[in-house]
């Protein structure tokens, strides 16, 4: 992942109704969410959780689909992956047994 990339990641996610929202869907699994039950879950107006979502997909953060007459949204796990492997990439360089960064931080959905 390119610097610019993890940035607009990062950016998307440093604000608290964008994080609920991504921490909601990472939850929900591959199926996702409707957008009701995103309002339902967050009690955000319609307008402003349109705004939030809106930065996360921008963000390639979250993907969605139109059913009928829903969206499903759903987060996208690869794009997640990816900001995890940047930010960790060059964790413990130079010292290898350091057991704090030994785990594997990538989501396994």
């Amino acid at each position: 992942m390119k610097s610019s990339n993890a940035l607009a990641c990062l950016t998307a996610l440093a604000h608290e109704h964008r994080l609920d929202l991504f921490r909601l869907l990472v939850q929900a699994g591959s199926e996702g969410m409707t957008v009701g039950k995103l309002a339902g879950a967050t009690g955000l107006a319609g307008a402003t959780l349109n705004h939030h979502l809106n930065q996360l997909r921008h963000a390639g953060l979250v993907e969605d689909e139109r059913r009928g007459r829903r969206i499903q949204c759903r987060a996208n796990y690869a794009r997640m992956n990816d900001l995890l492997g940047f930010l960790t990439e060059n964790c413990c360089v130079g010292s290898p047994a350091d057991a704090a960064c030994a785990g594997d931080t990538a989501c396994r959905v």
